[in-house]
């Protein structure tokens, strides 16, 4: 493994336990809220979230004290809910919630790893990009998104929506890296 895989490992974990602990700590103040959320609805989350981030980027204006960085992990916990919804959709405001962290550490597990093989694929190139490059990648991705979704999630040539709230997860993870590194 190359050395710096290694570091984007280490600082990778580091973000996604500083995620996990804000998603325990909602869940206890809000329950499953989002439970009843549509797929459709987090997608807007997410852009709601990224929009943001890309207008305090471009102003260097920030009215309501939000932090980027806390917007970045909320993209995170979104795109998480939104894949372990798309993988359970029974879950309910009453699914024990030993099980919902269950499911959000698989989930977890699952796009680290898918980082893992892009990143060596790739060559930790992401480390070249601009943060605002990133935020472009995830607006670009939430577009895709919305437009799988307006069809119905029917598409011709493309990976479907769950590929896509991964990409976004991990590209939100290395803005996150940049910014705290």
């Amino acid at each position: 493994m190359n050395p710096n895989q290694e570091i984007t490992n280490q600082a990778y974990q580091i973000q996604m336990n500083l995620c996990r602990e804000i998603f325990t700590k909602k869940i206890k103040d809000y329950g499953l809220s989002w439970a009843v959320m549509r797929l459709t609805t987090i997608t807007d989350q997410l852009m709601i979230k990224i929009n943001r981030i890309i207008q305090i980027e471009k102003s260097g204006i920030n009215l309501i004290g939000d932090d980027v960085s806390s917007e970045y992990r909320a993209i995170i916990n979104y795109s998480l809910i939104a894949q372990i919804l798309h993988n359970n959709p029974n879950i309910t405001l009453d699914t024990p919630i030993d099980q919902v962290i269950q499911y959000y550490d698989l989930e977890a597990k699952i796009t680290f790893e898918l980082m893992q093989r892009k990143n060596n694929d790739y060559g930790e190139s992401w480390r070249d990009m601009r943060i605002s490059s990133l935020s472009d990648l995830i607006l670009t991705k939430l577009i895709r998104i919305k437009q799988i979704e307006d069809n119905q999630g029917k598409t011709i040539a493309s990976e479907g929506v769950y590929g896509n709230y991964q990409d976004i997860l991990n590209y939100a993870c290395f803005a996150l890296i940049r910014l705290h590194s």
